[in-house]
């Protein structure tokens, strides 16, 4: 009578391939049994321990080439080598969570690169009609000064917070809006930029804290790419900000150099 059962079987009540138990005798963690008289190999109890052994560490994430030593351990080791892998486990746990909750950020849109409180301010300035083009150029001004600018962040989400509670200052934001349908070298455009900066002038926490634009005026490269970002784009809106700024200077505010 013919003991032990094919490798089709053993691996069909242990539950992997045919395979697997091939790559687990390759890599030295299963010995392979002797073929019998027919000449085939026949797993008996102890192969068949050996595989569950295996394949349970394997699925709980033990790398191959660990799970040799660590079933021919002595109990304390073993016990400290399961521990190991239980951490490392745990951080990839943590690991996959964060991508996860990536992912569900990148759905949500802004909120994958931005934090809350630049999404908060994104989200009233459509409720207070300013349109899709001047939100969407806003975003991406905060994604860039986030990366580039980290320490002028804050300072800046300040500035565009105060600027949404003044309601003059939204009424020349929107008349920017406008703008963009005039030609570039349309008169009115100075007569808005001179507009605009004498609201700034009026209302200084329009342009921000001083140790925020310190910190921009030390990034002035980050800073001019920033500023001119879209300027291919919205040509009106890259002058109206040029000759803005230049009139702020020129009444001695102090702003990163173009």
């Amino acid at each position: 009578m013919t003991s032990g059962v094919t490798i089709g079987q053993a691996a069909a009540f242990v539950g992997v391939t045919v395979k697997t138990v091939r790559h687990y005798h390759r890599n030295g963690l299963v010995d392979e049994p002797q073929r019998d008289t027919s000449g085939y190999r026949r797993y008996g109890s102890p192969e068949l321990l050996r595989l569950v052994q295996v394949r349970t560490l394997a699925v709980a994430g033990v790398p191959l080439a660990e799970i040799g030593p660590l079933l021919d351990a002595d109990a304390g080791r073993f016990a400290d080598a399961l521990a190991g892998v239980a951490q490392q486990l745990t951080e990839r746990i943590a690991e996959l969570s964060a991508r996860l909750d990536m992912l569900h950020r990148l759905a949500e849109g802004d909120r994958a690169l931005l934090p809350e409180r630049a999404c908060a301010v994104l989200t009233r300035m459509s409720g207070l009609g300013l349109g899709p083009d001047y939100v969407a150029a806003q975003r991406e001004a905060l994604v860039l000064a986030r990366v580039l600018v980290p320490e002028g962040f804050d300072g800046f989400l300040a500035q565009l917070e105060h600027q949404l509670d003044d309601p003059a200052y939204i009424e020349l934001a929107k008349r920017g809006q406008e703008a963009e349908t005039w030609e570039p070298d349309d008169p009115r455009i100075e007569e808005l930029a001179n507009a605009m900066a004498d609201r700034y002038l009026a209302n200084p926490a329009l342009l921000g804290d001083p140790a925020s634009l310190r910190a921009w005026k030390r990034a002035a490269a980050q800073y001019r790419l920033i500023d001119n970002h879209r300027g291919d784009q919205a040509p009106v809106a890259a002058r109206l900000t040029a000759l803005t700024e230049a009139r702020l200077r020129s009444a001695g505010v102090p702003a990163p150099p173009r």
